[in-house]
Order: structure tokens, then C-alpha cells, then sequence
């Protein structure tokens, strides 16, 4: 079994800067993609930004210039740096990750809990 544990959310005014990170360990034979997906109030899941296992990143148009994603692979270990956070970005933040749990060359999408960041004054 693959489990991620994700931690970094938190309350931060309007300009400021959180980082999230999320862990993943257990029957791991090999990691794809990984990113961070939100859902805010009424809305639906959407995602923020993901990192390929080449390292290359992908971004929301609304958070792009603001958010940078990251891994470290020896760690198994994406990061999210928001910085000029706005109430826009108020939501749960979801860890996401594509994992082979087994020998068989056979990807999963593993989920986190899910971490609050609230953006507000």
C-alpha cells in the first residue's frame, strides 16, 4: 500500500508565502508524475500544478509566476511553494501521486488527506 502524508497548509494573509509538502512511502517500486490538485467551497477539484518524473512542471494559468513544484525522488517527495498568495487560492490542497506499487508495470493515482490553506486578512 501507498500512503502520502502531506503537511505545510496553514493561514497566511494576502502576499505572503506557504509550502507544502507531501511524502509518499510503502510498496513503492516507482514513481510518475506527482502534483497537487485543490478544491475550494462549491467547487470542483481542479489542479494547481504537477512535475513529470523528468522533472518537467505544469501549471494552472492562475497560478503560474506564483506557485513552483518540486520533487525530490531519493525522498519521495513533492513540494508546492506558493508565494503571493491571494483569497483566490483559499482551498484544500490534494496531494497526488501515480505510483507502482508491485513488480507489474502498473500505475496507480494515490491521494493525500487533503491540507487546508485559507488566505485571508
Amino acid at each position: 500500500q501507498v500512503r502520502l502524508v502531506e503537511s505545510g497548509g496553514g493561514l497566511v494573509q494576502p502576499g505572503g508565502s506557504l509550502r507544502l509538502s507531501c511524502a509518499a512511502s510503502g510498496r513503492i517500486f516507482g514513481l510518475n508524475a506527482m502534483g497537487w490538485y485543490r478544491q475550494a467551497p462549491g467547487q470542483q477539484r481542479e489542479l494547481a500544478a504537477s512535475i513529470s518524473s523528468g522533472g518537467s512542471p505544469k501549471y494552472a494559468d492562475s497560478v503560474k509566476g506564483r506557485f513552483t513544484i518540486s520533487r525530490d525522488n531519493a525522498k519521495n517527495t513533492v513540494y508546492l511553494q506558493m508565494n503571493l498568495l491571494k483569497p483566490a487560492d483559499t482551498a484544500i490542497y490534494y496531494c497526488n501521486v501515480e505510483a507502482r506499487p508491485g513488480l507489474l508495470n502498473v500505475y496507480y493515482d494515490y491521494w493525500g488527506q487533503g491540507t487546508q490553506v485559507t488566505v485571508s486578512s
